[in-house]
Parts: structure tokens; C-alpha cells; sequence
């Protein structure tokens, strides 16, 4: 591997002899050598270069020798260069300790000895090599520690994402055991109890005003289920994408009105009231059976936290497209929670009552964007909540799916 690795080599001396000696004497596998008259050329060579080992002379034109040695090591870029000096070999001591001054690590005299010179450039060479493998050895280092420490994180948010899963699971698993048990009690006492009166051939208890009230008790206990059920399978359409849209010209205000009407039972249950603002007809480019649902979801999520007063329902146009607002005056929403009751499996009602799957908002919200539309929730603690959906006249075209796309109903 050192052997490879490429090591320069600039040689300064202002005799061309001596240059092509020295570099007949230096040059070797992998090295290559650079030559330079005076201190100029050196110092362009230098800049542009990055040099393992630099042999001057110290008697050059211009800058000698030591100046260019002082020179290189006051520059960030060359400061790190060997300096091997060649000089006379009668020269005093205080000449050498000059040069050493200077920034020399060794001296070369002449008349040049080549078994010196090879073996002297040969040790700087090596060290230079061994520096840059250990350099690229470093690099490679950091680069694993960073691989490793993506890695690291990657599974750290895997581990946090399988504990959010399970911890859903989990949850899911104890609302579904919850939601489905209440519907399901309530059918299986009725039939236990029609069952016992029926042993006992008591035909006073299957009156048809009696079999009327029995009828309309299992047929909400079946529809609170198929409601759970319709649920879970529009959450699984709209994780693998299949939730159909199927738009046709609409008119809002009489479909807002069509849905209230059929949720007349559960208003009555409730308590409540609800008031529908629709002076006019607002058309739209909407998937019915999708946008009922959702106003459905918006007005049982009303009149259950509406504290027993009035909802209001608004639907108005504009040249942008429909609102439709619902509005009631129950218990609000704080503004910490607002930003996850669209999130699958959030219910935040702040009575400690848990009601339903946590689904009917992100299934709300899943339709209304396949739509190309948007809602947005207003609201305060005591002070009741608005959700506002707003329509696009063409709304199905900026969705993500074309009519008739995904499963069918």
C-alpha cells in the first residue's frame, strides 16, 4: 500500500547541473521530482504541489536558501515540509545551526555523496508515505464512525418507530375489544332474555310494540358495529392507498340536510340540536357517500362533545369554492391537542371519556385531501370547536386519486 503512494519531490539550485544530478540521484518508483532555479519558481511549485520532502540550496539568487526555508514555514500550507539544505562542507558550525533555525531538518554537503542521498530522501520518502496511510487510515476511520453512527440513529428510530407500532397495537387492540364489546353485549343480552321469555312462552313480552322497540335496539347496536367495522377498513384503504373516490356534481346544502335527517335518531338521543344554515344550493365536484361521511363524523363528534347545546351547520360558496362549517359550543379543544385529534387512534375529549376508534377525524381528513381540499379546527377549552372544510369546485382533479379509482364499496 506506501508503495503506492505518489511522493514529490522539489529540488532548488540555481546550477541546471546540479539540478539534473540531484535529480538522477532522488528519482525512484512512485516519486516525482521537481526542479526549481530560484525562489520564486519554488514557491509557485509549493503552492500548487504538495511535496514530501524540499532539498535547497542555500546559496540561490533572490531569497537564499534560509529565507525561502522561513518563508515555507510561516505558510500553512508548507510548514509541514521537510527541508533538507545543501551546503559546503567546510562551513562553520554556527552556519548549521542557522539552517537548523530555519526550519532544516538535515543537511547534505558537497561534494554529494549518492549512498547518502539516496538514503536520506529514502527515509523522508517512507515517513511520508506512512503519514499519508495513516492519514487515509484516519479518514477511513472517521468515515466508518460516521456510517456507524448513522446506522446507530437509523436503528434507534427504527426501535422508537416498532415501540410507537406496538404501543398502537396495543392500544388499538384494547379500543377495538372495548368498542366492539358494548354493541355486541347489548345483542347478546337482548337475545339471552328473548330466549328465557320464549321458554317460558311468554308471548305478552312479543307484543309488535314490544318486537318495534327490540327491532330498533339491535338495528343500533348492528349499526354502532358496521360503523366500527366501515372504519377499520377505510384506515386500510387509505395506508395502501385504494380509498375510491367518485365524484359527481353535487349540491351540498341539500346533502348537509339529508344527513342530518338520517342521523335524526341519534340527535334525538343526544339531547341535542342540530341548525342547518343552507339558504342556497352550493355545488361541487364531490364523491357523495365520502363527503355524508364526513360530515356525519364532524356532527356526531359535535353533538357528543357539545355539551348538550345547539350545532350549527354552514354551508356557503365562494368563487374559490364550499365551505361547510360545523360549529358547537361544548367542551373545545386545547391548542396542545389540536395538532394530533387527526392522527389515527387519537381521541382527545379532555372528560376522560373514550368514545370510538380514534379514526373518524383521520378518515376525515384522508377524504377531504383525496378531495384536493383542507379542514381546519378553531377552538377552545370551554368555548367549543368549529371544523371548517373547505371544498375545491373541482376538487377530485387536484386529489390524489381519479374517479373510479381503488376498491370499489
Amino acid at each position: 500500500m506506501l508503495r503506492k503512494i505518489e511522493a514529490k519531490l522539489l529540488i532548488v539550485d540555481d546550477l541546471p547541473e546540479n539540478l539534473l544530478a540531484l535529480a538522477a540521484l532522488i528519482q525512484g518508483e512512485e516519486r516525482s521530482v521537481f526542479q526549481a532555479s530560484n525562489a520564486d519558481q519554488a514557491l509557485a511549485l509549493l503552492l500548487e504541489h504538495e511535496f514530501a520532502l524540499a532539498i535547497l540550496d542555500v546559496q540561490i539568487p533572490g531569497l537564499n536558501g534560509f529565507e525561502l526555508a522561513e518563508l515555507m514555514r510561516s505558510t500553512e500550507k508548507t510548514k509541514q515540509i521537510p527541508i533538507v539544505f545543501v551546503s559546503a562542507a567546510d562551513r562553520e558550525l554556527d552556519y548549521a545551526f542557522k539552517g537548523y533555525e530555519s526550519g532544516a531538518v538535515d543537511f547534505l554537503h558537497k561534494p554529494l555523496s549518492p549512498h547518502e542521498v539516496r538514503s536520506k530522501v529514502s527515509v523522508f520518502v517512507e515517513l511520508y508515505r506512512q503519514r499519508k496511510a495513516l492519514l487515509c487510515q484516519l479518514e477511513s476511520l472517521e468515515h466508518s464512525r460516521r456510517e456507524q453512527e448513522a446506522l446507530l440513529s437509523e436503528l434507534r428510530a427504527t426501535q422508537s418507530e416498532l415501540h410507537q407500532a406496538v404501543r398502537m397495537r396495543d392500544d388499538f387492540m384494547s379500543i377495538i375489544s372495548h368498542e366492539l364489546r358494548t354493541p355486541l353485549n347489548g345483542l347478546m343480552l337482548e337475545t339471552q332474555l328473548r330466549k328465557v321469555r320464549l321458554e317460558q312462552n311468554n308471548t305478552e313480552a312479543f307484543t309488535l310494540d314490544k318486537l318495534r322497540v327490540m327491532n330498533e335496539r339491535d338495528e343500533r347496536q348492528l349499526q354502532s358495529l358496521t360503523r366500527l367495522i366501515e372504519d377499520m377498513l377505510d384506515a386500510s384503504r387509505i395506508r395502501t392507498g385504494k380509498l375510491s373516490i367518485r365524484p359527481q356534481r353535487s349540491d351540498l346544502a341539500a346533502l348537509v340536510r339529508r344527513v342530518v335527517e338520517n342521523l335524526a335518531a341519534h340527535i334525538a338521543n343526544a339531547t341535542g340540536t342540530v341548525e342547518v344554515h343552507a339558504p342556497e344550493p352550493v355545488l361541487a365536484l364531490v364523491d357523495e357517500f365520502r363527503i355524508e361521511q364526513v360530515i356525519a363524523n364532524l356532527l356526531t363528534n359535535a353533538l357528543r362533545y357539545g355539551a348538550d347545546q345547539p350545532v350549527h351547520v354552514t354551508v356557503h360558496g365562494s368563487p374559490q369554492g364550499a365551505w361547510i362549517e360545523v360549529r358547537d359550543q361544548g367542551i373545545g379543544i386545547s391548542s396542545a391537542d389540536q395538532p394530533r385529534i387527526f392522527q389515527q387512534y387519537e381521541r382527545v375529549d379532555g372528560t376522560g371519556v373514550r368514545h370510538g376508534l380514534g379514526l373518524g377525524l383521520f378518515i376525515t381528513k384522508q377524504i377531504i385531501g383525496a378531495h384536493g381540499g383542507k379542514i381546519e379546527l378553531h377552538s377552545e377549552p370551554g368555548k367549543g370547536s368549529c371544523f371548517s372544510v373547505w371544498l375545491p369546485e373541482d376538487g377530485w382533479q387536484a386529489g390524489a386519486q381519479q374517479p373510479g379509482s381503488g376498491l370499489a364499496e
